[in-house]
């Protein structure tokens, strides 16, 4: 309550959530931005994040990539983000929007059976592209494997998962976690880095997951010691025997599951991952000869051992994996683990069967509802241990029609594909997604051309009329790339709001895409450059397309047309009156430069009060608006919010000019008298202003 009380710290709390907003700063804990930090990720590289919402590391990801980046060019990499529950994939378009990336693509497949689009040289639809894209099968040279977990590490900060959690969790939840590594593993690269990580520390979700993978792989894939980076960051090593804890009672081994009834544990939940074959004696049998029910037999006393229990001690360098701990560094806990691929997977293993592993029909059902259970520390409700016991008991009665459901899962890409014969059902289908429990979370009007229920097509934009017209009108030099970069989600070029930039590593991705039948549900993608004007004067303007705030850092060094460069004082009064006439601009030159642009979208740039020269040197520091260019007026075309944020960051910059020229001996009192004759300017504008009203 005393914190609140605090001005000084509201005003902090203000400024945070104006910056988050904006997208200049991402909130979140510290803990969590370890795992990208692993990766070693380049601006080269094609990035898979296959569990990507609420999209933090994604942001982390990409401003990685865009590290190097001069202004007004792109990164050669890219990355795909990625998950399944549509909710959460709204908010993670909406997370990483802020970013105003063209490297970018969001999607809406299951991580552990994420595609490949493998390309052939026969395929049918290889016509619907006009050559052949630089890639035949979408592969990665990162991959960032953060699975759904129990998340018990996050209890700090999310007390309520105390009256939630329990050890069934993570069990549940461990084949799941073993089918997204192997998917991560099989979509990377031969010398690329996967990183699987939790906030856990369950060792069922954690070493168990790590050893079984390594166990299927061979030595096609190793676990990397990292002990050396970041050495400032307080870890422990990775465990190499634990139990595994199953309604109240600790297991040391496969045998031990077997002798207490407990189906469904797997071998691989232990550190051996060895499987116990019981003796085949018949059925056991009580007094009375009937067969004894597992659910009804008598549980030995948990405390009290009946054998010498041998644990297991597993045969792999599981001390390589991390454990952050809260109590080491005030931290919440977080598990990582570093995997190098050094070569090609095996065959078997590359395209794993659901049954492949001899799983029993209760263990496939088992496997079936992990998948229910989601991510806690994203903000997901996990389920209780009850809840999952009364589910399993229903579910077993429907053993059939699970198992009759993943035979179709193998034959069909997706099960939310839409290319079937009921095209007039289809029309008539209302929908904005699916939840995985198959409940619509929304509803909206599904065009007919999309593949994907609810979700717009990806067109490439190639109307060379409009393109030569948004060129002619801004003056867009050759030197940016326009060909195959714009894309739309409307597949009627005369109704297309608005228009989206690619990167050419997401070009080469969607051709591939294309070519292989769309198996991508792409939610999300490229950034938005030019959008619409549907008002009377922008449908009489000789472009009525405008070049979007979010578009703007990227077109910027490219257009010689339609851009104005204004003083610090009217480009204040730009961001604070909204609309201002020509006559009315404290710089009389810059009012009569703006009248005689054409009407339209125009870009208004900054100018150092120091600097008169035009046009001046674009850099990452530099700040300009898109306005409207209207028949007596230049008007904003900005939000409100980024307004705010904009006079924020002009009255620092003024301030900060203000001081260093007041420390220069030679021109303190010149620059003194310039910064006296800006507020001047101001007071004179303000009172024009009152009295034109």
């Amino acid at each position: 309550m005393q914190l609140r009380k605090n001005q000084t710290l509201e005003r902090f709390h203000e400024f945070l959530k104006l910056e988050n907003e904006i997208g200049n700063i991402t909130r979140q804990e510290a803990v969590s931005m370890v795992p990208p930090l692993f990766l070693d990720v380049s601006p080269n590289h094609f990035v898979l994040d296959m569990c990507a919402a609420p999209g933090s590391k994604t942001f982390q990801l990409l401003e990685i990539i865009y590290q190097s980046t001069k202004p007004g060019s792109l990164p050669d990499g890219m990355v795909i983000a990625n998950d399944l529950d549509v909710q959460r994939c709204n908010l993670l378009i909406h997370q990483t929007k802020r970013m105003c990336t063209a490297n970018l693509i969001v999607t809406n497949n299951e991580a552990q059976h994420f595609p490949g689009c493998r390309a052939h040289k026969n395929f049918s639809k290889a016509s619907e592209i006009e050559l052949e894209p630089p890639i035949s099968q979408l592969l990665f040279d990162r991959v960032l494997c953060d699975v759904p977990c129990s998340g018990d590490g996050t209890l700090r900060k999310a007390p309520d998962l105390w009256r939630k959690w329990n050890s069934g969790m993570g069990n549940g939840l461990h084949p799941l976690q073993i089918q997204i590594a192997m998917r991560g593993l099989s979509l990377l690269k031969v010398g690329g880095r996967m990183v699987y990580s939790t906030c856990s520390m369950n060792p069922v979700e954690n070493e168990a997951v790590v050893a079984e993978i390594l166990r299927r792989c061979g030595g096609s894939v190793e676990l990397v010691d990292v002990s050396s980076e970041l050495p400032q960051l307080v870890r422990r090593p990775g465990l190499r025997n634990w139990k595994v804890r199953d309604r109240g009672i600790w297991l040391s081994s496969h045998k031990d599951a077997l002798k207490f009834h407990r189906f469904g544990i797997l071998p691989s939940m232990f550190p051996s991952g060895r499987r116990y074959v019981a003796p085949t004696d018949g059925d056991h049998k009580n007094e009375n000869g009937a067969n004894v029910n597992s659910e009804d037999e008598p549980m030995e006393d948990p405390m009290i051992s009946t054998d010498d229990w041998n644990e297991e001690v597993s045969d792999i360098p599981l001390e390589r994996c991390m454990r952050i701990v809260p109590h080491d560094q005030n931290s919440g806990a977080f598990f990582i683990a570093v995997l190098h691929k050094l070569s090609p997977l095996p065959v078997i293993q590359e395209k794993p069967s659901r049954r492949g592993n001899s799983l029993t029909k209760r263990d496939e059902i088992q496997e079936k509802l992990s998948e229910q259970v989601t991510e806690c520390n994203n903000g997901v409700e996990l389920n209780s241990e009850d809840a999952a016991s009364e589910k399993f008991s229903e579910a077993a009665s429907e053993a059939d029609l699970i198992e009759k459901e993943m035979d179709e899962t193998a034959s069909v890409p997706d099960p939310c594909n839409t290319d079937d014969e009921n095209d007039s059902e289809k029309a008539k289908l209302l929908v904005e997604g699916e939840t995985p429990s198959g409940k619509a979370v929304g509803k909206r009007k599904l065009q007919i051309q999309g593949k994907w229920k609810g979700v717009d097509p990806v067109i490439f934009f190639k109307d060379e009329a409009i393109i030569n017209s948004i060129k002619a009108f801004y003056g867009i030099d050759e030197s940016f790339p326009f060909g195959g970069h714009l894309i739309s989600r409307n597949i009627d070029n005369n109704h297309v709001k608005r228009i989206y930039y690619i990167s050419k590593s997401v070009k080469d991705v969607l051709e591939l895409n294309l070519l292989v039948g769309q198996q991508l549900k792409i939610a999300s993608v490229g950034l938005k450059m030019f959008e619409r004007q549907t008002s009377r004067e922008g449908t009489t303007a000789p472009c009525s397309f405008r070049i979007s705030s979010e578009g703007l850092p990227v077109i910027l060094p490219h257009i010689t047309k339609q851009i104005l460069y204004a003083s610090p004082v009217d480009f204040k009064h730009l961001l604070q009156y909204k609309a201002i006439k020509f006559m009315d601009f404290v710089d009389a030159e810059f009012g009569e430069k703006a009248s005689k642009l054409m009407m339209g979208c125009s870009v208004i740039v900054l100018r150092d009060a120091k600097t008169s020269s035009e046009p001046i040197q674009l850099d990452a520091s530099t700040i300009a608006i898109g306005c409207w260019k209207g028949r007596g007026s230049l008007s904003v075309m900005v939000t409100a919010i980024d307004c705010q944020e904009l006079l924020e960051r002009l009255s620092a910059r003024m301030e900060t000019e203000k001081g260093s020229s007041a420390q220069e001996n030679n021109v303190e009192g010149v620059e003194l008298q310039d910064m006296n004759g800006i507020e001047e300017a101001e007071r004179s504008y303000t009172t024009k202003e009152a009295t034109n009203d």
